[in-house]
């Protein structure tokens, strides 16, 4: 998959385009690619996708913008998986967000990116004060001749699929929602990176994995299965939070005790696939109180992996 980051010159490739944030490539978005990947085949185009970082909220009101499901390069991953020919990854700041809808579907959509064919989600608004709507595409469409279509919300078991209502189940510690949703376990990648060796020193030596946000969508402990860049799958407990027995930093980390493994993984991408919440987060008077009970979590941690297994 091309990755591109500026649109520098008119694009020599015509495109099938869809445009959007696709925080964590829920089924809803993998719906969109499918519809975008087959007109791509049917009118001989690249299927592309053009996305922004950061999300539009986070320049506008960081206080209140979503917590992300993925950073940029989960996504990217995400995406190829999907199929994607070419992703588009503009960087949105006040002069961007300021083109008007017309400049937008013209020096971006037709002369950057090629467009020949645009889906669109049912709720999509673009262009400065969000002017643009699916009646201007319209317009425009039949003004330069491209194709266009918009497509309808996608539903699970009665449920909008989104990342909001994504967010909302790994809030609760829905985890089986969230896979729902996904189509996938909810996961966080990120290098592993050393750490303040705790859980060496109290018999539970941890993979400390380098988070990209500081607010993950979710917290707690949980059973967890991983995946290292040599394509090893191990199982584990895993600590996602503050930590707040023995570190008041106000800073999240993701701490993961790999069962039956003791070499060491410093430096390498290691993906985290939540499979179970154990509980939330608790403050042990001691050391003592918190090695007993990661003792009792690493225990029901193989009970939920065996009896998965065993499923």
């Amino acid at each position: 998959m091309r990755v591109c980051r500026s649109i520098s010159k008119l694009s020599q490739s015509p495109t099938a385009l869809t445009i959007g944030n696709f925080d964590g490539v829920h089924r809803g978005h993998q719906a969109m690619l499918a519809r975008l990947k087959q007109r791509a085949r049917e009118l001989g185009l690249r299927a592309c996708v053009l996305t922004f970082e950061p999300h539009p909220l986070e320049l506008f009101s960081p206080q209140t913008a979503p917590t992300r499901l993925t950073s940029l390069r989960e996504k990217l991953e995400l995406l190829a998986a999907q199929g994607v020919e070419c992703v588009q990854v503009s960087r949105f700041n006040r002069a961007y967000a300021s083109r008007s809808p017309q400049e937008f579907i013209e020096q971006v959509l037709l002369a950057g990116l090629g467009m020949r064919w645009l889906l669109i989600g049912d709720d999509f608004r673009f262009g400065a004060r969000r002017a643009g709507n699916f009646a201007l595409l319209q317009e425009a469409s039949g003004r330069y001749g491209f194709g266009l279509e918009a497509m309808s919300t996608v539903e699970q078991e009665g449920v909008r699929v989104s990342s909001s209502a994504v967010r909302a189940a790994l809030a609760a510690g829905r985890l089986d929602a969230a896979e729902a949703l996904l189509g996938r376990p909810y996961s966080i990648s990120g290098r592993v990176v050393h750490g303040d060796k705790l859980g060496r020193q109290i018999g539970y030596p941890t993979a400390n994995v380098q988070l990209r946000h500081n607010r993950p969508p979710l917290s707690g402990i949980f059973a967890v299965r991983t995946l290292d860049g040599a394509g090893h799958t191990r199982y584990g407990a895993a600590s996602l939070g503050l930590r707040p027995t023995v570190d008041n930093s106000g800073r999240a980390k993701l701490e993961v005790h790999l069962f039956d493994f003791a070499g060491e993984l410093y430096g390498r991408h290691l993906r985290v696939d939540f499979l179970y919440k154990i509980r939330d987060e608790e403050k042990f008077p001691n050391l003592v109180a918190l090695h007993a009970r990661i003792a009792l979590d690493c225990e029901i941690a193989k009970e939920f992996l065996a009896a998965k297994e065993r499923a």
